[in-house]
């Protein structure tokens, strides 16, 4: 009953509408094989085979949004300069986003460049500034808030830390969204959660609940206990707690749920956090019960992080998690949809590897298949 209950949230988030608000990335990663150390320092000597630009931040929130067929709107901030030109060209191939970028000249659009050989990460690159937008800034992003909020179910915030958000600007959306009835679903940021208060959910890490919790969290019920103080103590409706390996904790007003991980082997964990917001805030913009919201995300949360890179969760990967709990065929969860495929193969390019291609039925070897 329950894996009916999550197929059945699968195909009715693809009607929902959401907008985003928050910071955007550029995502680069630069692929190289190491052989030998440099004879200048103790350190890897990389030799450059490919490199990959994806959308990041709450660009990849929308990503994974677009991906599983949910309409979105974007407002962030970029600076004038090539990987603000980049981001534009990337989310104009998206179907189903429409972005409203307010222009900062005195900003530079933050870019994390990441150095993987063999699958193991080498070194991350950060190149951004965190200070705080300017006024007017903040002002123009309010008025795309409050011009677009009509038209959506829901709408995320996804802060990162990277200036886009005061105090006064999180308050003024979550307010203007209240005023409509819109549910506020926050990925949160730094200690004090006090900012997002009027948040129907927040979905903060392990790390980041202990942080802002002030409290040790060792254990399944440390985790529920901290997770209620933080909602009772900044008025949150409710809180989803990401567990890496571990999976997650749904708390709301009367329960705590712990959900198990699905992961079966975990390769990366960048973009797992977009993926889980995007998830469940689709799921409570389609009206599907929190709990049944919360477990889609897990299972979503479970194939991206079995991925290389910012990794987005597709339809076709969802439909086969979900056939795979139900034991319907096992071997379904290897099919991919067209795009999934696609998205795997040009991975396995970026590392390095070769693709073989075989077809027909493998029995005895005779001339036909030489």
């Amino acid at each position: 009953m329950i894996n009916t209950q999550i197929a059945l949230a699968a195909g009715q988030i693809r009607d929902a509408r959401i907008l985003c608000v928050g910071d955007v990335m550029l995502d680069r990663f630069v692929y190289g094989e190491v052989s030998r150390i440099s004879p200048e320092a103790p350190v890897p000597v990389c030799r450059v085979l490919s490199e990959s630009t994806m959308l990041g931040g709450a660009g990849n929130v929308v990503r994974n949004l677009d991906a599983v067929g949910v309409t979105s709107h974007l407002i962030s901030v970029i600076g004038a300069d090539e990987p603000g030109d980049e981001l534009q060209k990337l989310l104009g191939e998206l179907k189903r986003a429409t972005p409203y970028f307010v222009l900062d000249n005195s900003r530079q659009t933050t870019v994390k460049e990441r150095f993987i050989s063999s699958s193991q990460h080498l070194l991350r690159v950060d190149r951004e500034v965190v200070e705080l937008v300017a006024k007017e800034t903040s002002e123009k992003i309010i008025q795309h808030v409050t011009k677009i909020i009509f038209d959506v179910d829901a709408l995320i915030i996804s802060d990162y830390g990277k200036g886009v958000f005061s105090e006064e600007s999180i308050s003024a959306i979550i307010s203007c969204a209240k005023e409509e009835n819109i549910p506020v679903i926050v990925d949160p940021k730094g200690n004090d959660y006090s900012r997002y208060r009027g948040a129907a959910l927040i979905t903060p890490n392990r790390r980041e609940l202990a942080e802002a919790s002030q409290m040790s969290l060792e254990g399944n019920d440390e985790i529920g206990n901290a997770a209620k103080k933080i909602a009772e103590e900044n008025g949150i409706a409710n809180v989803l707690v990401t567990r890496s390996n571990e999976g997650m904790t749904l708390v709301t007003k009367d329960k705590v749920e712990h959900l198990s991980a699905e992961a079966q082997e975990v390769f990366d964990v960048s973009g797992a956090g977009d993926t889980v917001v995007a998830i469940i805030s689709a799921a409570i913009a389609g009206k599907v019960p929190l709990i049944t919201g919360a477990r889609l995300a897990n299972i979503a949360a479970g194939i991206v992080v079995g991925k290389m890179g910012t990794a987005t969760i597709f339809g076709g990967d969802l439909t086969s998690a979900i056939r795979r709990h139900d034991y319907i065929l096992p071997t379904e969860a290897k099919v991919k949809e067209l795009t999934a495929a696609l998205a795997q193969i040009t991975e396995w390019r970026g590392n390095g590897e070769r693709i073989g291609f075989t077809n027909g039925c493998f029995d005895l070897i005779h001339p036909g298949h030489i």
